[in-house]
């Protein structure tokens, strides 16, 4: 065990042990700003893993060249996407806390003393402590230095808050107990996106606490190529849906509508978005988004609990996507922004 500064050994007896696991996919150009911050905290890292997850071989060399200067361990496997890649990190270490940090953002310097000197030194249930982030843009330019606080509630202390919205726990600025992780099977790893939401919520249906930091401990840089963009989030948010209402499912004896008030209300949207704008932009991805809110409003046909207008609503809103052309849809996306009419563009969202 280290000692912790001596500005932190007064809250805490001791200092557990911290792995630091990096998933990689084919990011040469962002890993090495990463891996640095990381052997630049105030308080090191034990263990430092850098996940190679099936990039290119000439992304794959860029590691070897990074750890001849920085000690970090490399771990190859098939490509599963982020949430596989930093369970294999976990598996393969043995440090009492982790930390993760995805490729393309970086750390500030004082990340793993903030957090592990905000763990409760009583907690016997710790399950989680996290933070707030600096937005960046992919060069790292500051954007704005709050973006979780400004987001959901913190800590998490209710069920309907954590299924209504986002929960804005980002995994490169939280700091997990082994034994809450290993608990719950670590991330699930069929998402490419949403995985963070889902492992956090899992935690804190075990049972484990958590700990909010009103404090940027990480700079999150979001660009075109971030895995925050793209269809594995869209087709992962659809996913994500599926399973929450698999495991919550309406209890109408105790007055908990799961589906009708929380579900539907955060998720529609997207789907109705995504739909729109495929069918707008008449994009490869046209049929897929128009399957996938087909099947959404089939599930919310089904549910007896969703009111009879909304139903409708969401019928007629199916209905006049099916039968539209993009220019249509360009057509009244125009229209409704217009004074006067935009009541119109409730139709499409």
């Amino acid at each position: 065990m280290n000692a912790l500064p001596e500005t932190s050994a007064a809250r805490s007896a001791t200092w557990p042990t911290v792995v630091v696991v990096i998933p990689f996919y084919n990011g040469a150009d962002f890993i090495e700003r990463s891996v640095r911050s990381v052997f630049a905290q105030s308080v090191p890292a034990s263990e430092v893993i850098v996940v190679n997850d099936g990039s290119r071989p000439e992304e794959r060399a860029a590691l070897d060249g990074l750890a001849a200067r920085y000690p970090f361990r490399i771990l190859d496997k098939e490509n599963g996407g982020q949430g596989s890649a930093r369970n294999a990190g976990v598996a393969a270490s043995t440090a009492d806390c982790i930390c993760f940090l995805d490729q393309d953002d970086f750390y500030l310097p004082n990340h793993i003393e903030t957090l592990v000197s905000s763990i409760p030194p009583d907690d016997r249930l710790f399950g989680f402590v996290y933070a707030d982030l600096y937005e960046a843009d992919g060069d790292g330019n500051i954007v704005r230095t709050g973006v979780v606080k400004e987001h959901a509630q913190h800590p998490k202390r209710n069920i309907l808050d954590l299924l209504r919205h986002d929960m804005f726990v980002l995994p490169s600025a939280a700091l997990v107990s082994r034994e809450a992780f290993e608990a719950v099977g670590g991330f699930d790893s069929q998402f490419m996106g949403f995985e963070d939401d889902d492992l956090f919520l899992r935690i804190f249906r075990k049972g484990y606490s958590n700990h909010f930091v009103d404090k940027a401990v990480t700079v999150w840089c979001i660009h075109t190529a971030s895995t925050s963009f793209g269809i594995r989030m869209v087709r992962s948010r659809f996913k994500y849906f599926k399973k929450l209402t698999q495991m919550f499912p309406d209890e109408h004896q105790r007055g908990r509508y799961w589906f009708r008030e929380c579900l539907v209300p955060r998720f529609q949207p997207y789907f109705v978005n995504h739909a729109i704008e495929s069918i707008k932009n008449d994009d490869q991805y046209r049929a897929e988004m128009s399957a996938i809110l087909a099947e959404y409003a089939a599930m919310v046909l089904a549910n007896p609990y969703v009111g009879r207008k909304k139903k409708l609503r969401l019928r007629l809103t199916v209905f006049l996507l099916e039968h539209s052309s993009p220019a249509l849809v360009r057509f009244i996306g125009a229209l409704t922004r217009m004074p006067g009419i935009r009541a119109l563009r409730r139709l499409y969202a």
